[in-house]
């Protein structure tokens, strides 16, 4: 068996996400990450040690611009993030003033999408006061999804909760009527596959390693269009899966994204004990 075919055998869904996330990034650009996203941060971090060595990072846990990106970390994120940062602007600037201007590349992690790219962060239920379940909040998402081109949407765990036919409630502008400026997402991966929105609708455009159309179909809460063109994703390199395991993110910070229950919580134990042995 040869190196490669053991390394492709060897692809987790975490890893294959980050590189596809990564292969979005365009060198020279400025990208923007939130809050407890380290799928997007791993992913940063591989374009710019692979084909974008010139980004530019906006930080909402350093609430300023970097040019340095911090490591991927839990404990020592916001100290480290803050040191690296050519200005400090605040959260509610960046939102409001700086990136609509600016309008970078930013990755969001729906709880709840529609076919056009609407996307809830905020509860699941009809009555906003007395919800099933209430999310981490829009922060500013319906800042920047009114503006930006450049949305990327990414879902750890594709399945009908989170692809609904029509959302509890719209925290995020997609391909929207009411739109008046912006073109609403371009980009959504999950864990089964890569999309588009052509023309401003859901369309699968790559099936993943082991993944068949008819899995996503049956995970999807609604009818998805199927590119003309449509093929297997290209597996990660070698190169960007030992930059990934072994320099990136040898803890497997990412992993927490895609775990729940006693699994993420081991995990995050494990990390937090790992940081402070290192400290």
């Amino acid at each position: 068996m040869s190196r490669k075919t053991e390394i492709d055998m060897e692809i987790t869904p975490d890893e294959l996400m980050v590189v596809c996330m990564a292969r979005q990034v365009r060198d020279g650009e400025l990208v923007a990450q939130g809050i407890a996203t380290p799928l997007v941060a791993a992913a940063y971090l591989l374009a710019r040690r692979t084909h974008a060595p010139n980004m530019y990072f906006s930080s909402a846990i350093g609430q300023g611009i970097c040019r340095e990106p911090a490591p991927l970390g839990l404990s020592q994120i916001e100290r480290l993030w803050l040191d690296c940062s050519l200005v400090n602007i605040g959260f509610a600037r960046a939102v409001t003033e700086v990136l609509p201007s600016l309008k970078p590349l930013e990755y969001f992690r729906p709880a709840q999408v529609d076919p056009y790219g609407n996307f809830n962060n905020i509860a699941f239920g009809k009555d906003y006061r007395h919800p099933m379940m209430r999310m981490p909040g829009t922060g500013g998402i319906p800042d920047v999804s009114t503006y930006l081109n450049d949305i990327m949407l990414y879902v750890p765990r594709h399945s009908r909760v989170t692809f609904v036919p029509r959302l509890d409630f719209c925290a995020g502008l997609g391909h929207n009527f009411a739109r008046k400026h912006g073109s609403g997402p371009r980009y959504l991966v999950s864990d089964l596959g890569q999309f588009d929105f052509v023309p401003g609708r859901l369309r699968l455009f790559s099936f993943h390693p082991g993944v068949t159309i008819e899995r996503i179909r049956s995970h999807t809460g609604f009818s998805i269009e199927i590119s003309a063109d449509v093929k297997e994703t290209t597996p990660p390199t070698q190169i960007e899966l030992e930059l990934l395991r072994h320099e990136i993110d040898p803890l497997n910070i990412r992993r927490l994204e895609t775990l729940n229950g006693p699994a993420r919580r081991e995990l995050l134990h494990r990390i937090i004990e790992i940081e402070k042995a290192m400290n």
